[in-house]
């Protein structure tokens, strides 16, 4: 038998964001209590700042009957001339039955004690509330705190309980608080509670209490009222999605407000003007003709007959905030641009301090600059080489130095954005600019890549130091600790060298600028690095893993090679083809294949010989470049390969012909390694 059942916890405001970075679990945790319990069933989460709410349509009235079995001895040991032995009453007394209740079962090809207890399941009110402190207390909010004498902790104070199951109240008790059958309006309504008799009366009272308590009704609500400001005023909001959780998560009763600042303020970068708005306010920023206005949208929580109030409450909150905002540009401005003040802040203990990774961070640029030459000065074809040489050196010392600005200091994601505008503002160099602000990127998995090469070297350097710095004094990730996130720069360099198209050698290159730092083992980073590779290319691992056996580290040579590969494993008759250059592997697995392969034509003694021989000169001759179309060729020499195993024995009694029938073999799979190690292959 079942019955709706309401749970509901009364909370004091809950914050937005460590709650909604749990969000996705509460559910799936209560869940898994019901399911442990016996009671599985359908059920909605509902939430608000105030309350936390589980609506069960049909809840079990009881848990099910389950039954236990149990299995013992054999019979053999457990009985002696028809009396039980200490075994068998050591086994009545873990079951928890008389000796006379032991029965007995055949297992495998014994028969053993056996005992099946029936055990009846518990009333769900009876649970209830020790189901709901476990839920609870479950949750990891990341920081949480003690109220009143209780040493349970919990993101914010718990004020009220309520469960109804039915028109019947459950009582218990969660973190000292005792279930009542009542519950709180929105505050703008009322602070007195009121009460409800039964589960689906709880829902029409809290509408009449001004609590939107759905939060998709919540979040429609908000999207349309601004759709509304937005079609009134001709304006567009830009309706930030992780803002939108936010506002939904901090409202009961939202309503969309437009507000406005003076246009003074406009003469700060955009940028500073959202984050104030966003991170400190969760303002909504306006825009006209894709320009920012000098208005916003705020969602109110309050409920009243006029908002004039409300939107000059917070119009006098933001005017505070810009007004700050401007100070700290107008006195960064004055101040200028310098690296100095970096000798004083310290990077990492055994690394010195941030000017010391910027002078780091220079000579890896210069490294990457001497590879990427020609590029570069075709890119800035207005710079003479030692011109742009010294552009790129300024521009990396410089770059770290908005993080002794004020404003970075107030909005330290603004770091790099603040010192484009400063650079900017003081009529410095667009390569400059452009390049501070696009030098930690990518900074996530949707991020932009830096938009010319000379940010992308810039970006380069800053990820390449902190790999070979932290490495070089033994600061390596392990498990899924990563504090200095060295996955993510090494995911950076990866994508910057693929959508630039610029050679780097994850071998060579790192070998090359490791002389700048404490010696250690380099196999061990670039291990690191090869892990992190597979992702990046749409393929089958193994495809991925044949063109890194073959010794590959170019970044871009190995996508090449990986999309050439994985185009001709798609044919319908790779799998054919791959059982014979899988055997030719065989043949040399115990060869030395960094040695030049000698063949004696001389040594032939049958046709296929010959003509396999002649077949891969032709290959070889052709001097393909394109990889795919090098692999076609060498794949095309099947017939060839399988006429020469049908006909030629390798393993020769005549030491030289063996020889050089293994070098033939041996000559055609060096030259598949030059692509990849095809014997990885699995398909």
């Amino acid at each position: 038998m079942t019955k709706p059942l309401l749970i509901e916890i009364g909370v004091e405001e809950l914050p937005a964001i460590p709650f909604l970075n749990e969000l996705p679990n509460i559910e799936a945790k209560w869940l898994e209590l019901l399911e442990r319990e016996g009671l599985g069933c359908e059920f909605e989460f509902y939430y608000t700042p105030r309350r936390l709410v589980l609506w069960h349509p049909a809840f079990a009235l009881a848990q099910p009957t389950r039954y236990e079995e149990f299995f013992g001895a054999p019979l053999s040991a457990a009985y002696k001339e028809g009396e039980p032995t200490p075994v068998a009453l050591g086994f009545a007394k873990k079951c928890g039955v008389e000796v006379g209740a032991l029965g007995s079962t055949v297992r495998g090809d014994k028969e053993v004690l056996y005992v099946k207890k029936e055990i009846q399941g518990v009333s769900s009110k009876e649970i209830l509330s020790r189901m709901v402190e476990a839920w609870l207390k479950s949750l990891n909010f990341g920081k949480s705190m003690r109220w009143g004498s209780l040493e349970e902790s919990f993101i914010r104070p718990v004020r009220s309980l309520a469960m109804m199951l039915g028109d019947e109240h459950v009582v218990g008790e969660v973190f000292g608080v005792k279930s009542m059958y009542f519950t709180y309006p929105h505050r703008s309504v009322s602070y007195e509670p009121f009460a409800f008799d039964q589960a689906g009366d709880y829902f029409e009272k809290l509408v009449q209490g001004g609590v939107v308590l759905f939060q998709e009704e919540r979040y429609e609500s908000i999207v349309a009222q601004i759709k509304e400001i937005e079609a009134a005023w001709e304006i567009e909001v830009e309706k930030d999605a992780a803002l939108l959780a936010e506002v939904v998560a901090i409202t009961e009763h939202p309503k969309a407000l437009l507000g406005s600042f003076d246009e003074k303020f406009l003469t700060l970068p955009p940028e500073v003007i959202i984050t104030s708005m966003k991170e400190n306010q969760r303002y909504f920023p306006v825009f006209k003709e894709g320009k920012l206005t000098n208005r916003f949208v705020v969602v109110s929580n309050a409920i009243a007959k006029t908002y004039d109030l409300i939107v000059s409450g917070n119009e006098k909150v933001l005017r505070a905030r810009l007004e700050d905002a401007l100070f700290f540009w107008e006195n960064d401005l004055r101040n200028g641009l310098s690296s100095e003040g970096l000798k004083k802040i310290v990077y990492l203990e055994g690394l010195g301090s941030v000017y010391d990774k910027v002078e780091r961070e220079q000579k890896v640029s210069a490294y990457l600059a001497s590879r990427y030459k020609v590029r570069l000065m075709q890119e800035r074809p207005d710079l003479d080489e030692h011109t742009l040489m010294a552009l790129l050196e300024r521009t990396v010392g410089l770059c770290k130095a908005d993080l002794l600005s004020e404003m970075v200091y107030e909005f330290t994601e603004l770091q790099g954005t603040m010192g484009y505008y400063y650079a900017i503002k003081t009529g410095q160099d667009a390569s400059l600019a452009l390049a501070f602000k696009e030098q930690y990127l990518p900074n996530s998995e949707e991020s932009a890549l830096p938009s010319t090469l000379f940010s992308a070297i810039v970006a380069l350097s800053y990820k390449i130091d902190s790999l070979l710095a932290l490495f070089s004094i033994g600061k390596i990730p392990t498990g899924t600790k990563d504090p200095f996130a060295l996955r993510r720069a090494v995911g950076g360099i990866v994508k910057i060298a693929l959508d630039q198209q610029i050679p780097f050698d994850i071998s060579a290159d790192f070998a090359a600028l490791a002389v700048h730092y404490k010696a250690f083992d380099k196999k061990l980073l670039e291990a690191f690095i090869i892990e992190r590779l597979y992702p990046f290319f749409d393929a089958n691992p193994s495809i991925v893993k044949a063109v890194l056996e073959s010794g590959e580290r170019d970044i871009v040579k190995i996508a090449r090679k990986v999309e050439a590969l994985k185009a001709i494993t798609a044919q319908s008759n790779f799998k054919e083809a791959l059982s014979t250059f899988k055997r030719v592997a065989n043949i040399v697995k115990d060869v030395d294949m960094t040695q030049t392969f000698e063949v004696n034509a001389q040594l032939f003694e049958h046709d296929q010989e010959v003509r396999l021989w002649e077949a891969f000169g032709t290959v070889m001759k052709a001097d393909i470049q394109d990889e795919e179309a090098k692999l076609d060729a060498l794949f095309g020499l099947k017939p060839s390969i399988d006429a020469f195993f049908d006909s030629v024995m390798v393993n020769a009694e005549d030491s030289a012909i063996r020889q050089n029938r293994q070098h033939l073999i041996g000559a055609i799979y060096q030259a598949f390694l030059s692509v990849a190690d095809i014997k990885e292959i699995s398909i």
